[in-house]
This record gives C-alpha cells, structure tokens and sequence, in this order.
C-alpha cells in the first residue's frame, strides 16, 4: 500500500473543507461572549453589536464550509433563534442555583458549572441539528464532551429548565425525549437497548418526562421506555421498562460494615 496515496486520495475525496479548530474556537469564544466571561468589559453598545457582526461572519465562514458548492450558506436562523435560545439558557442557569445548595449565585453557575456549559452547546448544536447542518452540530458537542465527560447527542430533546449537577459519565443519547424541570446526576445513561445499524431511524432513547430526578449511575434504556411524570430514579438501577408518574425506584442492595481491627479470637473449651 503507497500511504502517501491513500493520503492523497483522502484529500481529494473529503465531502467538506470544514476547520474543526475554528468551529470549536467559535463556540467556545461565542458562549465566553455572551455569558459575559471574558477579561475586558464590553460597555458599549456599538462595541456589542460589532462583536455579534463578527460572530456573524465567522459562522457564515463555518456553515460555508460544510455546504456543497450550489448550496447557500444561510446564518439568519441561527441568529434569528438565538435570543430565545439564550433566554432558555437563563432559565436552566437560574434553575441549577435554585436546586443546588452549594451553589452562591448564578454568576457562580455560569462561570464553573460543566453541566452549564455542555447544556449551552447543546442547545445551540440543536439548532444546527434541526435544520440538517451536517458535521458542524456534533464537533460541537463532542468538544463539551471532551471539557466535561458529558455527552449529549446534538439531536435529543431536552425542555427547560434542566439540571445536570457534576455530570461526568452521563450519556444522553440521540432520540432522546426529555421534558421540563429535569435533573440528572453524573453517571446517568439515557441509552438504546440495541445499537443496530438498521435501527438508526427509529426512536431508541427513553423518553424523561417533567419533574423527573434521576440520581447517579442510573441506565434507562430503550425507545419504548417511559420515566413518569415527577418519578425519582434512585442510583444504580438498571431500567428497560416504563415507570409511573409519581414513582420511587431504587436498587435494594446489602452492605456489610465490619471493624477493621481485628477482634480477639473467642476460647473454645471442649469438655
């Protein structure tokens, strides 16, 4: 095999000419913008409306890139959904500080929060999703993936507000289907009974309904499988079934406490 070959003929027979290191450095620099992270203040509005210019042109460089050459590359509804986009991140900013007790203030949330952070590009990654932009909506997420160890699919459906407190391990799969006021803790897989090829158009992620809190480690699978409205999801337990509204689950197990130091071995007198 002549590597240098198949090298170039990679090259020659690559769909896009995608920058993955700019389309992450355009996420990562947007979200810094308008949460209001960087160093230097921006006061002015002229300033603000020249910063969104440039944003504005950097995505229409990206979106570019991953449009065939007949194709048109519109950024307007991306930056017409936008500000409800952002007020909804508000919301689940503002949600995390109201159901977290060792959270200080939302500043606090917004600036350190990983959950926040994955949430954000989620939800702008969605956007992309549901307009059929291709390669842009899952570098975007897979970047958040790889800053916090959370993994959610570009194309799951998640409501507002939503919570996901420490959040390494949790995996969230595309056709996912989750309502309003949810909370996740880490480790929690929201994942497919069988991963089939031939199923890649079918539902296969559970849906979560409103309320729902699922605590740590927990796997919910398949398609057909339904958390009820306001169900508690104790830790550890593995569920492929539907659960009512309402429900407590927990996984029931033994624990054993010991002394380590060792006891004096009992006399045993025989007679």
């Amino acid at each position: 095999m002549n590597f240098a070959q198949h090298l170039t003929d990679g090259y020659k027979l690559r769909t896009t000419d995608i920058d993955r290191k700019k389309t992450e450095d355009f996420i990562e620099s947007f979200f810094r913008f308008i949460f209001f992270l960087e160093v230097q203040r921006c006061t002015k509005l002229s300033e603000i409306e020249a910063r969104l210019e440039n944003f504005k042109s950097d995505f229409t460089d990206i979106l570019g890139s991953v449009h065939k050459s007949e194709e048109v590359a519109d950024t307007d509804f991306f930056f017409k959904q936008f500000p409800t986009v952002y007020q909804t991140l508000e919301a689940d900013a503002q949600f995390i500080f109201d159901h977290d007790p060792a959270a200080k203030s939302v500043e606090e949330v917004i600036f350190s929060y990983p959950g926040f952070f994955a949430t954000a590009v989620y939800r702008f990654a969605h956007e992309l999703e549901k307009q059929g932009v291709p390669l842009i909506p899952r570098i975007w997420t897979e970047l958040a993936h790889s800053r916090t160890g959370i993994d959610i699919h570009p194309g799951a459906q998640i409501g507002s507000p939503f919570f996901i407190d420490h959040g390494t391990g949790i995996v969230i799969g595309e056709t996912t289907v989750i309502g309003h006021r949810v909370r996740l803790y880490q480790g929690v897989t929201l994942g497919a009974l069988s991963v089939a090829k031939e199923l890649q158009h079918s539902k296969r992620h559970p849906t979560i309904e409103d309320g729902a809190v699922i605590y740590a480690n927990a796997t919910i699978l398949g398609g057909e499988t339904v958390i009820g409205e306001d169900a508690v999801i104790g830790g550890n337990v593995w569920i492929t079934d539907s659960v009512p509204a309402g429900s407590v689950v927990f996984h029931k197990g033994q624990v054993t406490v010991k002394n380590k130091i060792p006891a004096a071995e009992p006399i045993t007198f025989v007679i």
